[in-house]
């Protein structure tokens, strides 16, 4: 409990962090921090204009960055919390949930299923960055020996690192677009 707490207060800090998830290594950081989502792309080297997916604690936070009908609501139910990222348009900004790294019209949602997550979604009861731990271009991975040596030679890396060994087999979430009709999946 006591390292939970000090991760919380190093994201509400704005520091961004290599941490497990359901799929493989990810950066998270405070997504209403602005200067920490542009660290996160200055990190990655990620085009600005490539919006960042979202880690939210539940449905009701999802309601609160998208507008989600009663159709979308039921297969979020059924899909989340999971392996599965989904595209909805966005909600008007608002100062309580304003966050960076994300297009103008649409946001890309995902509930984890990986307790440490949860638990620090819970903790800091903020949005946070749900991106893929590697340089853009460069395979995302479970392995923490391969994510932290695609770091090693960079002039920014990220500020802490929690290693929970090698993640099962698995990769990045599958991305649908429910925007459009019918929905498209934008990556397997």
């Amino acid at each position: 409990m006591e390292k939970l707490n000090t991760i919380a207060k190093e994201l509400k800090k704005g520091k961004v962090i290599i941490c497990p998830t359901d799929t493989v290594y990810g950066l998270i950081a405070d997504a209403n921090n602005k200067k920490a989502v542009e660290r996160i792309l200055k990190i990655k080297k990620r085009p600005k204009n490539k919006a960042l997916p979202i880690f939210v604690r539940d449905l009701k936070m999802a309601k609160e960055l998208a507008e989600i009908d009663k159709n979308q609501e039921k297969f979020l139910k059924s899909v989340w919390p999971g392996k599965i990222t989904v595209v909805l348009k966005r909600k008007a900004k608002s100062e309580k949930r304003k966050i960076y790294g994300v297009e103008k019209e649409t946001i890309a949602l995902r509930v984890p299923s990986y307790k440490l997550v949860l638990d620090l979604l819970k903790k800091t009861n903020k949005p946070l960055t749900g991106t893929s731990a590697n340089i853009s271009n460069q395979a995302a991975s479970g392995d923490i020996k391969e994510v932290l040596k695609q770091f090693e030679d960079q002039k920014l890396r990220p500020d802490l690192i929690i290693d929970a060994g090698n993640l099962p087999k698995s990769k990045p979430s599958i991305v649908i677009d429910l925007t459009e009709e019918p929905p498209k999946i934008l990556r397997t």
